[in-house]
């Protein structure tokens, strides 16, 4: 089949039929919850015009040679794309795009969510509670951070969703700390945001939320020297990008307590997490589930959607990264 467009898995049901309202082949790989083998993908890819792919999909220069010529488009559901290799589709004349801006707020959410868990303890006490051992009200029973009561927040990386957790920090009455280009703008001084460099963050933050794209310049950014500088009591959170953080450094400070506790979205080897993490009880951990909101997944779903229908029209599309 030549000229179809591949989707690596099955979207969400408004953007489906949106999908195969376009007039053009549709290949979807069969498996709604686990992605194409690198052969099935590309196997599938041969001759299509438009690829709809996740984070699970290597898009490098193999796969690209796969589809022949008539590639136009790479929509990848994502708003990160570190999965794709921009510049060897570029090369080609092949537009990539992802979905920004409809995950911000779940994202958001999520992230602050996690804060709240590992900071009030809330995922800990509620294994203890599913042991049936005996306890009573202790002044000294899982104690945790008064995440109100004036503590730091530091963000790593304040664009979108950085600024939509700092919003939330705010109503919290945090003091908040931020890297990034934005982090001293009007937006971020109108939600008290201070711009600081890196170390100043991690020394006095209380909780560190990771908020950066995954790059070359950003791979191992949280290592052995940055999580040593943290106070001991702090907390590290990461609904951006697993390779962010040095996994084996992370799980030696946790078993050493140089830091508090983490919690974790994302994976350095995802999706499966170090083996050490899943042993600690300073942990919380959850399976890449930040934009997981009903109406969050068929936005962004419906913006892949949107791009492929853009391109394939001759158009420019929403939301272009490359191309």
């Amino acid at each position: 089949m030549t000229g179809h467009v591949y989707v690596s898995r099955r979207l969400s049901a408004a953007p489906m039929t949106a999908l195969e309202s376009l007039g053009v082949p549709i290949v979807v790989h069969p498996d709604p919850d686990w992605p194409p083998s690198r052969g099935e993908l590309l196997d599938a890819v041969r001759g299509a015009s438009a690829l709809v792919t996740l984070l699970t999909e290597r898009v490098d220069t193999e796969l690209l040679k796969a589809t022949g010529n008539a590639l136009q488009i790479v929509a990848n559901c994502a708003v990160g794309y570190d999965n794709v290799d921009v510049n060897a589709a570029s090369s080609r004349g092949v537009v990539v795009t992802n979905t920004p801006g409809v995950l911000d707020e779940a994202t958001a959410d999520c992230a602050f969510g996690l804060i709240l868990a590992m900071a009030r303890r809330l995922v800990e006490a509620d294994r203890f509670m599913r042991t049936g051992k005996e306890w009573i009200w202790a002044p000294q029973s899982f104690v945790g951070i008064d995440v109100s009561a004036g503590a730091t927040l530091g963000i790593v990386g304040l664009g979108r969703i950085g600024m939509a957790v700092a919003r939330r920090a705010h109503a919290f009455n945090m003091r908040i700390l931020a890297t990034g280009s934005r982090a001293d703008n009007r937006e971020a001084a109108a939600f008290g945001v201070q711009a600081v460099e890196i170390g100043t963050l991690l020394r006095e933050s209380d909780i560190v939320s990771l908020h950066c794209p995954l790059t070359s310049d950003t791979r191992h950014l949280i290592g052995a020297p940055e999580l040593d500088i943290m106070k001991a009591s702090s907390i590290l959170v990461n609904t951006a990008r697993g390779p962010i953080v040095d996994e084996e450094a992370l799980v030696e400070a946790l078993e050493s307590r140089i830091i508090a506790g983490a919690a974790l979205d994302v994976y350095e080897q995802e999706p499966r997490p170090h083996p050490r993490l899943v042993k600690l009880e300073n942990v919380v951990l959850l399976p890449h589930i930040a934009s997981a909101g009903e109406a969050t997944r068929n936005a962004m779903c419906q913006l892949a959607v949107d791009n492929v229908r853009a391109v394939l029209n001759g158009e420019r599309p929403p939301t272009p990264v490359a191309g």
